[in-house]
């Protein structure tokens, strides 16, 4: 079923057996498999041992659930049955548990279940920022620890509890909670704003990073088409797009699913898509050739975003599920932050493609019976609206409670948002007055620190607005070029540019003691 629409979509290739889908990931250079649990299949004793005789990690997800149920009481998450993490972990395989898209199912929790209004993590209406937040953080808590301990009653070594996400929200109180940052790369995202925020998370709260290249998304082309917007992304996009989250050095990277790569003939045959093509090349070509001198906890930022969350990606509705509640004006100011740290080239009123001004392509493909499904040749011409291309300069993203340490490799520290602790004030003046730039809304100074001045070696900027002079100057001396995306990891820099005007593919060079143009 098309996640949410609730059109069913029918098998379209035979069933291959365990053993030619665990041979078929196994050619395809897999390492671990991404399985979601259908609540209705008890036993999962084949399974472990099947993965295990291949050499395959399993992590086990809860996407059919969340769509089909049974949900935890009161809301519209599937939690996995302990017993389940248990006989997983103790079978040996176990390498990570997924939720799928839930800061997408706490934000907008009408999405499978219509009976009632009941958030993926906990019901917040009426409630403030701050309440709603500790209802969330609790229920995350509970849950990662109910997870640990089946884990560890099991004899198996930790895993993960990864937050699988679209929406770049919610990220850094979810890693706060115990959870691991797992940004999905294309879907509908702007690629510097999705990555730098999750990074961001995962170096704040020192949690692992994993990426998934997730293929559904907006545009339609000549290429293998399982269903409308899968894929959503063109061959080539794709390309780039796994070369991208690969050098932002993941502790995991996979992509969503393995029939957008490949068609079962029948009798064990398979014949691999345009996008199988490439993830092969990808994974038996590329990263072989280009073995990683880095990981993602080396990230270092150029430009510190700082701000408060309040789970509003630019409709402003639903502030963390509240039904009775619209998201502070004032946390509009991040998306007008991105905007002007890349140049413009970020809008000012959002963070994703889920907000006015973007019409999805694929959407065209939806008169077309889905029993035509799959279209081998795609769609007659390509209609592209999604690129992977933006220019920023090293900008990760914190939350208001970031620690003046956390922000000691940051020239320039903008902070905007909705709300700012005291103690994060104090320490933001300690870094300018130790040399950074520090850019920062009026209305989160206080009335003791409300103008601009020299403090120690550094400056405190204050800005109503990214037009203001002072504001521009500040962002101007530290925001790079507008055709070149960076990021620091330790003494490496990776360089990204647009390969073709639309940014559909991107070029890749590493500058440290031997720059080089990766290829």
């Amino acid at each position: 079923m098309r996640t949410g629409t609730g059109i069913p979509i029918a098998s379209q290739d035979p069933a291959p057996t365990p053993a030619e889908f665990t041979a078929q990931l196994r050619e395809l250079g897999a390492d671990f498999y991404v399985h979601h649990v259908i609540p209705t299949q008890e036993d999962h004793a084949a399974l472990f041992d099947d993965l295990a005789a291949a050499g395959i990690g399993l992590v086990l997800g809860n996407e059919y659930g969340n769509i089909n149920g049974p949900h935890a009481d009161g809301t519209n998450r599937y939690d996995l049955p302990a017993e389940l993490v248990r006989d997983a972990a103790a079978s040996g395989v176990l390498e990570g548990v997924l939720y799928d898209e839930p800061e997408h199912l706490q934000i907008h929790a009408d999405q499978y279940r219509h009976d009632a209004h009941l958030p993926h993590f906990g019901q917040t209406d009426g409630l403030d920022a701050a309440a709603a937040l500790d209802v969330i953080d609790d229920t995350v808590r509970a849950l990662t620890t109910d997870i640990a301990d089946a884990v560890s009653q099991a004899g198996g070594r930790p895993v993960p509890v990864l937050s699988e996400q679209v929406f770049p929200v919610m990220f850094h109180a979810l890693a706060r909670a115990g959870m691991t940052p797992a940004p999905k790369v294309m879907k509908e995202s702007f690629q510097p704003l999705q990555l730098g925020t999750a990074l961001g998370a995962a170096l704040q709260y020192d949690r692992e990073m994993w990426i998934c290249a997730d293929l559904w998304g907006p545009d339609v082309g000549p290429w293998t088409t399982r269903a409308p917007g899968f894929p959503g992304h063109s061959p080539a996009e794709f390309a780039s797009a796994l070369r991208l989250a690969y050098l932002f050095a993941p502790t995991r990277l996979f992509v969503e699913n393995i029939d957008v790569l490949t068609r079962h003939l029948g009798e064990g045959r398979f014949a691999r898509t345009p996008h199988g093509e490439v993830w092969l090349e990808f994974a038996k070509g590329f990263v072989p050739r280009h073995p990683l001198r880095w990981s993602h906890r080396d990230a270092r930022p150029d430009i510190a975003l700082v701000h408060a969350d309040d789970s509003d990606f630019g409709r402003g509705e639903r502030p963390f599920g509240n039904r009775q509640a619209t998201a502070p004006a004032a946390s509009q100011s991040v998306f007008a932050a991105w905007h002007a740290l890349s140049h413009g080239q970020l809008p000012a009123h959002g963070s994703c493609l889920h907000i006015p001004g973007y019409d999805f392509p694929r959407h065209g493909l939806n008169g077309i019976p889905r029993s035509r499904f799959p279209l081998d040749a795609g769609a007659t011409e390509p209609t592209r609206l999604h690129g992977l291309f933006q220019a920023t300069r090293g900008v990760l993203a914190f939350d208001e409670h970031v620690r003046a340490d956390q922000l000691a490799d940051a020239g320039l520290v903008v902070v905007a948002g909705s709300r700012l602790p005291r103690a994060t004030l104090d320490g933001l003046r300690a870094r300018a007055e130790a040399g950074a730039t520090v850019l920062i809304a009026a209305w989160l100074c206080g009335p003791d620190r409300a103008k601009t001045e020299r403090v120690g070696t550094g400056d405190w900027v204050v800005y109503e607005d990214f037009d203001d002079a002072d504001a521009q100057e500040a962002i101007a001396a530290h925001a790079g070029t507008s055709d070149v995306w960076s990021q620091r990891f330790g003494a490496h820099e990776l360089r990204i540019a647009a390969g073709d005007a639309a940014g559909e593919t991107l070029e890749f060079e590493i500058a440290d003691a031997s720059t080089r143009r990766i290829g």
